[in-house]
C-alpha cells in the first residue's frame, strides 16, 4: 500500500560550492517543513568522503503536495540560485510503501 511520494535527489556540485549550496538548500528544507502542510519531512544529507555531494531525501502526502511545493518562492528561489554551483542533478521519484518507525 502506498502512504507518501518520495523524492529523491542526488547533487554532485562543483568543487568549492557546498558551503554557499548548503546555504541555499538548507533553507529550502526548513522552509518546506515549517510552511508547507503536505511535505512531512525534508532531509539533507552529504555522503561521506565526497564533499561534493549533497542528497535530499523529502517525503510528501502525495504527489500533489510536491507539485505545490515546486510552486513556492523559497524553491524558486533555491532552484534559481542554485544551478550555477551544479554539475549534475539526479531526480528519483518512489512510492513509500513501508514506513517503519519505533
Amino acid at each position: 500500500m502506498i502512504t507518501s511520494f518520495v523524492v529523491w535527489v542526488d547533487f554532485r556540485l562543483k568543487p568549492g560550492a557546498r558551503d554557499s549550496f548548503r546555504k541555499l538548500v538548507d533553507a529550502n528544507a526548513t522552509a518546506s517543513v515549517r510552511n508547507e502542510v503536505g511535505c512531512r519531512r525534508f532531509d539533507v544529507t552529504e555522503a561521506r568522503g565526497e564533499p561534493d555531494r549533497v542528497v535530499l531525501y523529502e517525503i510528501y502526502d502525495s504527489e500533489a503536495a510536491f507539485d505545490e511545493h515546486c510552486r513556492t518562492a523559497h524553491f524558486d528561489e533555491f532552484n534559481t540560485h542554485s544551478a550555477p554551483l551544479v554539475d549534475t542533478k539526479l531526480v528519483t521519484i518512489c512510492d513509500l510503501v513501508l514506513e517503519a518507525t519505533p
